[in-house]
């Protein structure tokens, strides 16, 4: 019998995208098509004191220019119902005041794109700029204010406390202080945002082809900023060349071109240019982390306290809110380690940049190189080897469910067993020995771990928790068996390069034993699938695929219902392999699947009443979440001429649950630990003193390339999650989660002899030189 699940089956996706058949929004043609081009502020903080279209309509080619008053000011807003929060609107296109630079203000419309350009520089804009709150410091200062009356801090959580705490960091053998910080980062999917929006008057609905990790949020958002009601409105995410979470929020640019296509009744396209992709669009990740932490003489943690400062921009982004990253960062910061006592600030600062979203990983990283560094910085300090003082603190084997202080309920892990592997595997690879010769050779060198988990598929139990007025979680599966055989599903989450085709595939064929091929998967479609909540957060495979297992297994009895009657056996008699019904134990007597799947939709007077009219099933998943683990390290070498950082070889021992594919779990990781590497090394946007954005270009914001990142060694643990459908537990933030930590600590093991430490992201050569 095949086992579907675990197999290495290559993705269904690669074909027609390695021959150019993939399907992307700026793909698509219609017949006149408009384009849409967005006159933006070239001011961080300005009073917008009129704004002159007639000039811009008259340029040839120019169909329509429309500012917010024209839409009738529309906006987006989330909301926390929390007392810390203060929710903040997002005009769509500005009217009054603009909060950073690249704001839309208006909205160009053409017959094409070069016309739309020519008419964004022909509309006239008077600017009164005012002063710019351009970092976490000046927006605590508070001498101005991004928004009237909010003090510059739009969220404020103390999500945990604990009044021993002072007397154990006064009384504790060692007790370390230090600040963390990590740089403001871009997505930056292979893919920029694009959106193609077009009325049809049959439905009576503005059609918005969009790509998005979230086309039902999406299509929340912009019903609810435009008034109409959700039928109103169709989201069409087709291929999608990456997301990162740069597009799980709903963009501005999106509802002006559905208010656009609705008002013109024709198509009109809007394509972001990498410019606008480095301005314009969300970021992520800058963070300050200001913590006391306090350990015995064995090297046991006894408390931690944290004050959590993130920089979130000039909004508050749509539906997920500002408090994701503090949110995420004062809950979670202990991660896989047994902390005692434990208390958390987490603060969320407007400042006159762009917003930040939830970027991949969603602080994760930054609580991650918090704890490594500390376990570091106190094995130093205690001449611990930093190794052991990680197995002196992490939830160990047996002591699972663990409930941490935090009042999180970790599932099964591997914690102990990922880190023994890999230094064991290290030390075999001889990397101790080529560090040393590296060393010899006139570089510095060094090594370095990060162990952590990763909290994953969070469904409305986690989510709720938040508060919320939107609440993800929870995703609905559709399986349905056509008269071939054949079966479709359909699913609420929304993939964006992960391999969703071939991973759901997998899942259902062997639920219902026959091949992937015989599996298709729609997605992405508000018309066609249940409200779900799309892609991010490691949620696909456990809550998506969850909810299609379910179903699968629902239609699964169905076929066996059919099979007993035709076969005149018991029902539990009945097994589905190779593409057959048969009987088991009697391998002779068997009836084709496609042979039920006829019998069901043409000959269904032949059956008695409960297997009649189809095969189909509907289910939901809503777990709690789960928590996958790995172990990272790094071999990194540093020049001392030139303070070049290098990463020489990276290993990775993750627990991911089942696997149900092994190449897809190896490429996300692959994929994660570039991006995590990037953000300790490369990547950071950058801003001068009144705001102008100085990493506009790919020449000024460093992306890694193959030839800067290093061979990346993946070996899998397996621990089954009790609470997924299929044992898997979600791993799509993993390798960016751990990387920056363990290639941080290398850093510092390399320059260990000279006193140095490091303790922000990215190290960048001159910080080495300095």
């Amino acid at each position: 019998m095949t086992a579907w699940v675990g197999a290495r089956v290559p993705r269904k996706e690669d074909r027609r995208m390695l021959l150019g058949r993939g399907r992307f929004v700026a793909d698509m043609v219609r017949t006149d098509t408009l384009h849409a081009s967005f006159v933006r502020s070239p001011h961080a903080s300005a009073t917008i004191k009129s704004i002159g279209t007639a000039a811009a309509k008259k340029v040839d080619g120019v169909v329509e220019v429309l500012t917010g008053k024209d839409l009738g000011d529309p906006y987006l807003q989330s909301v926390l119902e929390r007392d810390e929060f203060k929710p903040t609107k997002m005009p769509i296109l500005a009217t009054d005041r603009v909060r950073f630079v690249s704001e839309p203000v208006a909205v160009v419309i053409a017959e094409d794109a070069y016309a739309a350009e020519d008419g964004v520089e022909a509309v006239e804009v008077e600017w009164e700029t005012g002063p710019a709150v351009m970092d976490i410091r000046a927006a605590l200062a508070a001498e101005s204010e991004v928004h009237s009356g909010t003090g510059n801090c739009l969220v404020d959580l103390v999500m945990f406390d604990d009044p021993r705490l002072d007397a154990i960091f006064g009384e504790a053998p060692l007790t370390i202080e230090a600040t963390f910080t990590s740089a403001r980062v871009s997505a930056l999917p292979m893919e920029g945002r694009v959106t193609m929006a077009e009325w049809d008057d049959r439905d009576g609905q503005v059609i918005v082809h969009t790509s998005t990790q979230v086309p039902h949020q999406t299509r929340s958002g912009i019903a609810q900023a435009l008034g109409v009601p959700e039928r109103a409105v169709r989201v069409i995410a087709p291929d999608v060349g990456g997301g990162f979470g740069q597009k799980c929020v709903v963009s501005r640019e999106e509802v002006v071109l559905a208010a656009a296509a609705m008002r013109l009744n024709r198509p009109v396209i809007w394509i972001e240019d990498r410019q606008e992709n480095l301005t314009a669009s969300v970021h992520g990740h800058e963070q300050e982390y200001e913590v006391t932490a306090a350990f015995d003489h064995d090297g046991r943690i006894l408390g931690l306290a944290a004050d959590i400062r993130c920089d979130i921009g000039a909004y508050s982004v749509y539906p997920f809110t500002c408090a994701v990253e503090p949110l995420m960062a004062a809950t979670e910061l202990p991660g896989i380690y047994k902390v005692p006592a434990y208390r958390s600030r987490g603060r969320g600062f407007a400042t006159n940049k762009a917003p930040t979203a939830p970027y991949r990983g969603v602080s994760r990283p930054q609580i991650v190189l918090v704890m490594e560094r500390l376990m570091e910085k106190a094995a130093a300090r205690l001449g611990i080897d930093p190794v052991e003082i990680r197995r002196r603190n992490m939830i160990l084997p047996g002591e699972f469910p663990y409930t941490g202080v935090n009042r999180i309920t970790y599932d099964e892990g591997s914690y102990l067993e990922s880190l023994d592997q890999t230094e064991k595997r290290i030390t075999e690879a001889g990397w101790y020995a080529e560090r040393d010769r590296l060393r010899e050779q006139g570089l510095y060198a060094g090594i370095g771990f990060s162990c952590f988990s990763e909290r994953t598929a969070y469904g409305t139990p986690t989510m709720s928790q938040r508060r919320m007025r939107m609440t993800p979680g929870y995703d609905t599966a559709h399986v349905r068996m056509d008269p071939s055989g054949e079966v479709i599903v359909t699913t609420g989450t929304s993939g964006h390069g992960q391999g969703h085709e071939t991973t759901f595939a997998q899942i259902v064929a062997d639920q219902l034993g026959i091949h992937p091929d015989q599996v298709r998967l729609r997605q992405g479609d508000t018309d066609l699938t249940s409200y779900g909540w799309g892609t991010f957060g490691s949620r696909s495979i456990v809550i998506g695929g969850g909810a299609a297992r379910k179903a699968a297994d629902t239609v699964a009895g169905q076929l066996k219902k059919v099979a007993a009657h035709l076969l005149e056996v018991g029902e539990d008699d009945v097994e589905l392999a190779e593409g057959k019904a048969g009987v088991r134990g009697v391998p002779d007597v068997s009836l084709p699947i496609s042979e039920l799947a006829r019998v069901v939709h043409f000959q269904t007077h032949k059956l008695p009443e409960e297997c009649r009219y189809g095969l189909e099933a509907r289910e939901s998943s809503d777990p709690p979440g789960t928590f996958s683990n790995a172990c990272h390290a790094v071999l990194v070498s540093v020049d001392p001429g030139t303070g070049e950082i290098r990463a020489r070889k990276f290993m990775v021992v993750e627990d991911c649950g089942v696997i149900i594919n092994p190449l897809v779990v190896d490429g996300q990781v692959r994929g994660g630990v570039a991006q995590g590497i990037a953000a300790a090394l490369y990547e950071r946007i950058t801003f001068d003193q009144e705001g102008q954005p100085t990493s506009t270009t790919l020449m000024d914001y460093l992306v890694p390339t193959a030839n800067e990142i290093c061979p990346i060694e993946i070996h899998h643990l397996e621990t089954p999650s009790q609470f997924s459908e299929n044992g898997s537990k979600g791993m799509g933030e993993g390798g960016t989660i751990g990387a920056p930590a363990a290639v941080l600590n290398a850093i510092n093991d390399a320059l260990s002899h000279l006193g140095v430490q490091f303790d922000h992201i990215p190290v960048l050569p001159e910080d080495v030189l300095a």
